[in-house]
C-alpha cells in the first residue's frame, strides 16, 4: 500500500459537478488538514491498511511538528491506483501492478474507517469514479508512505 499525504490548508473532491468530499480544517480549528492519497496492490491486506491509517494520523508533519491526531485535523481519503504505475518501459505506464477494484476498495475503505476509528474527520472521495481534487498544498510538504 502506498499512501501520498500532502499537508493542505484545504481540500476537496468532485465529481462531475458535485463536492463529494471536502475538509476545511480552519473550521475545525486546525491550522492545518491533509490529503491522502491511497494506492493499493496485489499483495495488501486489512493490517497493512490499519497500520498505514494509524501511521498517517500520528505523523508529525502539522503545525508544531504535530500530527493530525493532536490537532484534530481533519483528512481526505482519496482512491489513487495509479501510485502503482511501471513507467520503466516505453511511454505507455503499466497499471499491473495495482490491485483490481474488489481488492482495493474495501482496502481503501478500511484505511479510512480506521482513521474514523482513531478518533480523526474524515472526508473521501468516490471509489472507481473520474475525480477531480482541488487542494491548497501548504508547505509544500509532500510524503510517500509505503507498507
Amino acid at each position: 500500500m502506498r499512501v501520498l499525504v500532502q499537508r493542505v490548508l484545504s481540500a476537496r473532491v468532485s465529481v462531475g459537478d458535485e463536492v463529494v468530499g471536502s475538509i476545511d480544517p480552519a473550521v475545525a480549528g486546525a491550522p492545518h488538514g491533509l490529503l491522502a492519497l491511497v494506492g493499493v496492490t496485489h499483495d495488501d491486506t486489512e493490517s497493512i491498511a490499519k497500520s498505514l491509517a494509524d501511521k498517517l494520523f500520528r505523523l508529525r508533519i502539522l503545525d508544531g511538528e504535530r500530527s493530525a491526531a493532536d490537532l484534530n485535523a481533519p483528512i481526505l481519503v482519496v482512491s489513487q491506483f495509479t501510485l502503482y504505475a511501471d513507467t520503466a518501459k516505453g511511454r505507455r505506464p503499466s497499471w499491473s501492478a495495482a490491485a483490481p477494484g474488489p481488492i482495493a476498495e474495501p482496502l481503501v475503505d478500511r484505511f479510512a474507517a480506521t482513521l474514523r476509528e482513531l478518533g480523526a474527520t474524515v472526508a473521501t472521495g468516490r471509489f472507481g469514479a473520474h475525480m477531480r481534487i482541488s487542494l491548497i498544498n501548504d508547505g509544500p510538504v509532500t510524503l510517500l508512505l509505503e507498507a
